[in-house]
């Protein structure tokens, strides 16, 4: 995990651009562009690429110019696929399943799905782009709640009890067991038993390493 980070914002509204530039940077960390198009967006992390300056994590709307449909998805989608080492965050109005899944679909290290109104909570809003930034994950809770309701239509979490379906769905939010604990009001112990057995069920194998936290909540994406 990384304390201060390299950010660059992708928003068509100037006033949200402005507004998360001030809060990052009076909070010590460096946003080094601010773009309002997807374009502007992928010729910019070119730029820096060329100059061996990549951000940490690029924070970027769903929707931007031209047609405010997905622009922005598809090129937090490309900048994955391009350059794998910066973080990507996204953030929309509200939940667009097609989007979420989409992203979340390839690596799972580096990514986040957060809804707009997250930001108005300024510390749960920057601990998701420092997380972000150091290769972690940062689902906002009802992204969790819809994509896990699909899911459940399928096979591969039937096994998993309602309470191991709770701790789930605060492990893809991006919380530490020890969060997950405080949450439900439950010791660290319980949560860690119910992690295995979900681990277990999912048939993520040891080997998978510290990522198996967020393919535990991905699984059902590939299915």
């Amino acid at each position: 995990m990384v304390d201060r980070v390299r950010v660059v914002i992708a928003e068509d509204s100037v006033l949200l651009r402005e507004g998360l530039t001030r809060l990052l940077t009076d909070l010590g960390h460096d946003v080094v562009a601010g773009v309002g198009d997807a374009d502007a967006l992928i010729k910019t992390i070119g730029e820096l690429a060329d100059e061996q300056a990549l951000p940490d994590v690029v924070v970027a709307d769903v929707r931007m110019p031209p047609t405010h449909t997905d622009e922005g998805v598809r090129a937090a989608v490309r900048l994955r696929k391009e350059y794998p080492q910066v973080g990507v965050l996204v953030l929309s109005q509200y939940v667009e399943e097609q989007y979420a899944t989409e992203l979340l679909a390839g690596s799972t290290r580096g990514v986040g799905y957060l809804l707009k109104d997250r930001v108005a909570d300024v510390r749960e809003f920057v601990d998701a782009v420092v997380r972000v930034a150091g290769g972690g994950t940062a689902l906002d809770p009802e992204v969790v709640a819809q994509l896990l309701g699909r899911s459940r239509k399928q096979d591969v979490l039937a096994g998993l009890t309602p309470r191991e379906r709770e701790v789930l769905g605060l492990m893809a939010e991006g919380r530490t067991n020890s969060a997950v604990a405080k949450q439900l009001v439950v010791s660290d112990g319980a949560v860690e038993k119910h992690v295995s057995n979900i681990f277990l069920k999912l048939g993520l194998a040891p080997s998978v390493g510290d990522h198996r936290r967020v393919l535990a909540v991905l699984t059902y994406l590939r299915n």
